[in-house]
């Protein structure tokens, strides 16, 4: 009976406290007096928007942060770290959304990199393979093996490599930030299945996501941060999504996917049997003013470079692309002035300059408005950017802040006004709202409705894996496969079950 009571009392202790941490930058208060812990063979899902403090509580986790106030205790015992390598040595290791790895280098050199066991200046070789095989056999993946140069894996194969170097020296708990924003659902089921194994083993997993059924499929406890403050922490099973997202963002959420009356008009885009130098092999659609049309598939189906194609950042091999009055391929700029602009997948590296202030992000493609001959007038600049800034509710200090200061939700924004202040015609988005919040996404999908409802209405050409938002914003969906898009049939044709068989060719 005594060893029941102190077996349950150790399942019930924490294993990462962290107590009344604040931190601010300059007048930002980024946290003002969170709590948080974590038990032993814990999942517990921490939750919010887009600048709720969730990053900043994590840095401060892995010692890239220094807290103003508060304290943190690990397996009992104080908890400080200088920096990430003393947080990841002393047993906390961090999973990143974007994945920090030496694509050149081996697996075993990944796993073990900066912390090669080594004698008088040589490295063991032989201990670092047998660490790294040690952690990687934790997986069952026989495809990832110690040789292996990383480049040639699959991004879930990559992600993996990243846990196996936590592990490898010992940790205990593991932080998986957006795991599955770039992951197929295949891949989704398998990191499920090995945080449930991490999770059997013992370990203590902070499990970070926008995507609350994942939070309801794989957490135990949910944590609710908003505005830099702890809301509350719930048991998943006591909670529903409904309560978490009133919770993030503090009143009800109400017509998520909304649906104005939409008049569809002429053709702005015609596609004819293009294809690429491998993707697309085949695709053909008109888009029309006034409508949304969705283009679903799983990873590596042609997708993103059917997109790149269609507005000049990939080669054409063969095909027609009709822009109005603009036929033939191009170049993005030639793209531009025909009236379409592109919304990259991957923001950091194709849709901001990191290292320009939001009023130049917003503005760049569009300059010539903002004063005589080659002059921008930086007043009319900001004047114009802040309209955006309001309509888009950018969380930021002002138009001049650099972009790279703000949250992935609000760059997102910012990046989408660009398309907004330029006044395209047709909006090619690859997906829009991928590692954004819940609150980010309903402004999102109110903006999409706007454009194609309002007059003069404008064509969104629409990419998602997220089959929800498909259902719920587009007027047509086309799936493609292997390369090859089929007909674009009205939403109400499809549903989730439909639209997997087509995307997996059944």
């Amino acid at each position: 009976m005594a060893e029941r009571e102190l077996n349950q009392s150790a399942e019930t202790t924490p294993r990462l406290e962290m107590h009344n941490i604040s931190k601010r930058f300059g007048a930002t208060i980024a946290l003002d007096g969170v709590t948080f812990s974590v038990l032993p063979g814990e999942v517990h899902a921490l939750v919010g928007e887009n600048g709720a403090g969730k990053s900043t509580l994590m840095k401060i986790l892995s010692g890239a942060h220094q807290p103003d106030e508060g304290s943190m205790r690990l397996e009992g015992e104080a908890y400080h770290p200088r920096h990430p390598l003393d947080a990841r040595l002393t047993g906390v290791g961090m999973i990143y959304q974007e994945l920090s790895l030496a694509l050149h280098l081996t697996v075993e050199e990944n796993i073990l990199l900066g912390m090669e066991p080594a004698k008088w200046g040589w490295v063991n070789r032989q201990e670092v393979r047998q660490r790294a095989s040690d952690a990687i056999q934790r997986f069952n993946h026989p495809e990832i093996q110690p040789q292996t140069p990383v480049r040639e894996l699959s991004v879930s194969a990559r992600q993996l490599v990243e846990i196996g170097r936590s592990l490898a020296v010992g940790c205990q708990v593991l932080v998986l930030d957006e795991p599955t924003s770039s992951l197929s659902r295949e891949d989704i089921r398998r990191l499920f299945e090995i945080v449930r194994d991490l999770k059997a083993q013992g370990l203590s997993i902070i499990y970070i996501s926008h995507f609350l059924e994942e939070v309801q499929e794989i957490a135990d406890r949910v944590t609710v941060l908003r505005d830099g403050k702890t809301i509350d922490t719930r048991n998943v099973s006591d909670v529903s999504p409904d309560e978490i997202v009133r919770m993030m963002v503090g009143r009800e959420m109400k017509d998520l996917y909304p649906r104005s009356p939409r008049q569809q008009g002429d053709v702005l885009l015609t596609v004819n049997q293009l294809s690429g130098p491998e993707k697309p092999e085949s695709a053909s659609f008109d888009l029309h003013r006034g409508e949304v049309l969705g283009i679903f598939g799983l990873v590596g189906a042609g997708r993103t470079e059917l997109l790149r194609t269609i507005f000049g950042l990939d080669e054409l091999k063969s095909g027609e692309i009709k822009i109005g009055a603009f036929v033939g391929p191009g170049v993005p700029v030639e793209h531009w002035q025909a009236g379409m602009g592109m919304l990259s997948e991957d923001r950091k590296e194709e849709g901001l300059a990191l290292n320009l202030s939001i009023a130049d992000n917003v503005t760049l493609s569009r300059l010539r408005d903002f004063g005589p001959a080659r002059l921008v007038m930086p007043q009319q600049q900001n004047n114009a950017t802040n309209q955006w800034i309001e309509r888009l509710n950018i969380r930021c200090r002002e138009p001049q802040q650099l972009i790279n200061e703000l949250s992935g939700g609000n760059q997102q924004k910012a990046a989408l006004a660009r398309l907004l202040q330029h006044d395209v015609d047709i909006l090619l988005l690859d997906e829009p709202t991928r590692g954004i919040d819940v609150a980010a996404k309903a402004l999102i999908y109110q903006v999409i409705d706007d454009i194609a409802s309002k007059q003069p209405a404008k064509a969104v050409l629409m990419i998602s894996s997220y089959l929800p938002e498909l259902l719920g914003v587009c007027d047509r969906i086309a799936v493609m496969h292997r390369g090859q898009l089929g007909e674009a049939l009205p939403t109400a044709s499809w549903d989730e079950h439909k639209l997997m068989l087509e995307a997996t060719g059944q």
